[in-house]
């Protein structure tokens, strides 16, 4: 009985706290979080690697994760510094692998025992068949994300290789992706 309360706390936690689902009313949140699976991770376990297929996101309900960007045997090299982005409930992680078909760009390791709650591809099908306004949020969130990521790219490129060199990757990538629909 005492387990099955301190997980509705810890679920209640991501509920009411997650910066992921702001955009949803706490019902919806609720909704969303049935469709996810608990998964039990060891310290030292990792969740996922850099490179691999990206298949799902993860909400933390007990536990620390560390986000690892770059390659330790590289650290040496700037270009390849390493870099530690350390996450607790109720922070979220992996949510861009939802709505795009994208390989990993770091890797998850738990710091600790870890209770996470998987939010998988499949899951969010459930979802947008059962609660399709929910499904609409959920990628109004994955899109502000992906835009503030390709803004901030994009100016910092800028910066590097100026406007100029942004810009025409920019509209060369666009205009890459229309003729490849085309086709």
């Amino acid at each position: 009985m005492f387990d099955k309360l301190n997980r509705i706390k810890d679920q209640s936690n991501i509920v009411f706290k997650s910066k992921f689902l702001r955009n949803l009313s706490p019902a919806e949140r609720y909704e969303l979080l049935q469709l996810c699976h608990r998964r039990k991770y060891k310290e030292g376990e990792y969740v996922f690697y850099k490179h691999d297929p990206g298949t799902g996101m993860y909400f933390i309900e007990k536990g620390t994760i560390e986000l690892t960007i770059g390659e330790e045997e590289k650290q040496e090299q700037e270009e390849h510094v390493i870099r530690r982005l350390t996450l607790g409930s109720p922070d979220s992680f992996g949510a861009l692998s939802i709505g795009y078909d994208l390989r990993r760009k770091s890797s998850a390791k738990c710091v600790t025992d870890c209770e996470l709650l998987g939010f998988f591809k499949p899951d969010f099908e459930v979802l947008r068949d059962r609660h399709p306004q929910i499904a609409v949020k959920f990628l109004q969130t994955l899109t502000n994300i992906a835009l503030r990521q390709l803004e901030t790219t994009a100016r910092k490129l800028a910066d590097v290789a100026g406007e100029q060199t942004a810009l025409n990757i920019q509209f060369q990538t666009y205009y890459e992706d229309i003729k490849e629909e085309a086709v």
